[in-house]
């Protein structure tokens, strides 16, 4: 507290307009949350489940997580975010509930197989 009680005193003192002493303090605070979020950013590590089980349901049909996409007519595999993997799914209902359950991490369509990978979740 006496550190803050010097620094207003030296400003005070400065003769710097009421303009500038106000410029001053939204830039020192500025510069205090920015380090903050800094520290806050570092301290948060991304957690990645690749069991479906042990997933967050919330999560499991998220942008954050990764299902792997194999196309039967094609034969090609690529990737895809829980949201599309759920588009996928319709109206199968049981399938999603299952899934969401941990009791399923892959299921088809008439062109594809889509399985789980991953979810990586910042905690």
């Amino acid at each position: 507290m006496k550190n803050k009680d010097e620094d207003i005193e030296e400003m005070l003192l400065s003769q710097a307009s009421l303009d500038d002493l106000i410029k001053m303090k939204i830039e020192a605070e500025f510069k205090d949350e920015m380090q903050r979020a800094k520290e806050l950013e570092a301290q948060r590590q991304p957690r990645v489940y690749t069991k479906i089980s042990e997933a967050p349901k919330e999560y499991i049909f998220s942008k954050y997580a990764v299902y792997k996409f194999y196309n039967r007519r094609t034969k090609l595999e690529t990737y895809i975010n829980g949201l599309q993997a759920e588009a996928l799914l319709g109206l199968q209902n049981n399938i999603r509930n299952k899934i969401l359950n941990g009791e399923m991490s892959t299921f088809s369509t008439d062109d594809a197989y889509i399985k789980f990978e991953k979810v990586c979740v910042n905690l």
